[in-house]
């Protein structure tokens, strides 16, 4: 199987001015696309050469092929989390962010906390477990949720390449900005489908 650099679900200015389409350039274009070829280039031949990027990710060990593989699947799933036009959290979803945070907007100040103080680089999530609660989790490098047995409902890239060049070192801005432009229908189809 080889794995291909997915579509984006926006055009490459859609988050603008919020994320430039020089970013998406540099992010989309170099950053995710090598992880893919990395990837690819390290299953040739290997037993997770037929496996998709959730079945490597489960399966492979710390190291290289777990790192490109999670890499690559972080970086769809962040796309994803984003969209030119967001409506705010819906249905169950909402309820849920209301029984486990109050409102939405406190939801969001505990991302932006959080994503804020993550040391290095990683990735903040919106998660629920089996049993639908809700957190906020940080994971470092490549890590993600699908290790823990968590379903990710939403994520923002912390790594400094998904902002640097629009915002410098300012992550807080980045972070507040992000938050109007975050895919609550994605998030709330992952939710529905947990």
């Amino acid at each position: 199987m080889k794995h291909q650099l997915p579509k984006l679900p926006f055009s490459r200015d859609a988050l603008e001015p919020h994320i430039s389409g020089h970013t998406i350039d540099i992010h989309y274009g170099k950053h995710h696309q090598k992880y893919i070829d990395d990837l690819n280039r390290l299953v040739e031949g290997s037993s997770y050469s037929k496996l998709g990027l959730e079945e490597i990710i489960k399966a492979a060990p710390p190291g290289p092929i777990f790192n490109n593989a999670a890499q690559a699947w972080n970086h769809a799933f962040y796309w994803q989390s984003l969209t030119s036009v967001s409506s705010g959290p819906q249905g169950a979803l909402r309820l849920a962010i209301e029984k486990q945070f109050g409102t939405v907007e406190k939801l969001q100040a505990e991302i932006c906390l959080a994503a804020g103080h993550h040391f290095g680089s990683g990735w903040c999530w919106l998660v629920s477990d089996h049993d639908g609660a809700l957190s906020v989790e940080l994971t470092e490098n490549a890590k993600n949720p699908l290790t823990t047995g968590k379903t990710p409902l939403l994520t923002i890239d912390v790594w400094e390449h998904a902002y640097y060049i629009d915002y410098r070192n300012e992550r807080k801005k980045y972070l507040e900005n992000l938050q109007t432009i975050m895919n609550w229908e994605f998030a709330e189809h992952n939710f529905s489908e947990k």
